[in-house]
C-alpha cells in the first residue's frame, strides 16, 4: 500500500521534500505528489512553479523534471515542425545506415519522429518488408514504397507530434511480432535510460519494446545527458544505438561497456 504524508508538513517542507524527490528520482508527477502529500493538484502545480523559478526543476506535462548543474538536464518539448529543422544532415545520416539494417522479409515497428522519419524515407527502395508505425509522418513517406506492406496502429492522434497513441495503438502492436524496433527519443541518460515527454506516448513505445526481437534507438548526440518526464525502458535494454561521432568519449564508452553496439555517423558533413 501505498504511504502518505498528512499535509500537516508547512509550504516549505513540503517543497523541501519535493526537491528530494527530484533529486533522488529525476521526475516528479503532479498525481503522485498531490495523493503523496494529500493537498490539491493546484497546490502541487503552485510548489512546483516556485521551484521552476528557482531554478530547481523545469515544469513538463503532468509533472516536473530536475534541473541542476552537473545533472542530466530538462529540455521543453518542441513541436515536430520546430525538431524537423533541427540536426538535418544528421538525422539523415543515421537513417541511411538504420536502413541498411534492415533486410529482405524484415518486419519492423517504426516509432514516431523526425529521425525514424530519415530512416523511413531511406526505406522507400526496400522490397518485401513489412512496417508498422504510429507516425502519421512516417506513414506518408512510404506511401509510395510498394515494396513496403504498410500498418497503422490506429489511436488517437496527438498533433503535436503527429503520433497515434491509446488503448488502440497498443492493441495492435499486441496482435504481431516484430523483428526490430527503431525507436526514437526526446532525452537518453546512461543512469536513468531513455526518455519522452508525454505518458502516453511513453506506455505506446514499452509496448513496442516488449513486441520487438532488437530495439534499435535512432538519436543525435544532442539527446544525451537530456531528461523527459516519462521514463520508456533502461539504458542496458537498447540492443543497437546510431547516432553521431559528437558523442563525448566517455558516455560512447559507458554505452559500449553496458553491451550495447554503437554505431557512429559523422557528425559533420565530410
Amino acid at each position: 500500500m501505498q504511504t502518505t504524508e498528512k499535509s500537516v508538513l508547512g509550504t516549505s517542507e513540503r517543497r523541501e521534500k519535493i526537491i528530494q524527490q527530484l533529486r533522488a528520482n529525476g521526475s516528479v508527477q503532479v498525481n503522485d505528489l498531490a495523493n503523496h502529500y494529500q493537498v490539491s493538484t493546484v497546490t502541487i502545480r503552485n510548489d512546483l512553479a516556485f521551484l521552476e523559478r528557482q531554478g530547481v526543476a523545469v515544469r513538463a506535462y503532468g509533472g516536473a523534471l530536475l534541473c541542476e548543474p552537473n545533472q542530466a538536464h530538462a529540455v521543453p518539448e518542441r513541436t515536430i515542425a520546430d525538431k524537423s529543422v533541427l540536426n538535418t544532415p544528421v538525422k539523415q545520416r543515421i537513417g541511411a545506415l538504420a536502413a541498411t539494417l534492415v533486410h529482405h522479409g524484415c518486419r519492423l515497428v517504426l516509432d514516431s519522429g523526425t529521425t525514424t522519419l530519415e530512416v523511413a524515407r531511406h526505406l522507400r527502395a526496400h522490397h518485401d518488408i513489412l512496417v508498422m508505425t504510429n507516425g502519421m509522418n512516417v506513414a506518408n513517406a512510404l506511401l509510395e514504397a510498394e515494396g513496403v506492406e504498410l500498418l497503422m496502429t490506429g489511436g488517437h492522434l496527438r498533433r503535436k507530434s503527429l503520433s497515434f497513441y491509446g488503448a488502440q495503438a497498443e492493441q495492435s502492436l499486441q496482435n504481431y511480432h516484430f523483428d526490430l524496433l527503431f525507436l526514437g527519443v526526446d532525452g537518453i541518460d546512461l543512469e536513468r535510460g531513455i526518455s519522452t515527454h508525454h505518458e502516453d506516448e511513453a506506455r505506446l513505445n514499452r509496448c513496442m519494446c516488449q513486441v520487438a526481437e532488437r530495439i534499435i534507438v535512432v538519436t543525435d548526440s544532442s539527446k544525451f545527458r537530456r531528461l523527459s518526464l516519462h521514463r520508456i525502458i533502461d539504458t542496458h535494454r537498447i540492443h543497437t544505438l546510431i547516432t553521431d561521432d559528437a558523442l563525448p568519449a566517455e558516455l560512447l564508452n559507458g554505452l559500449r561497456h553496458a553491451g550495447i553496439d554503437v554505431l557512429l555517423v559523422p557528425a559533420d558533413a565530410p
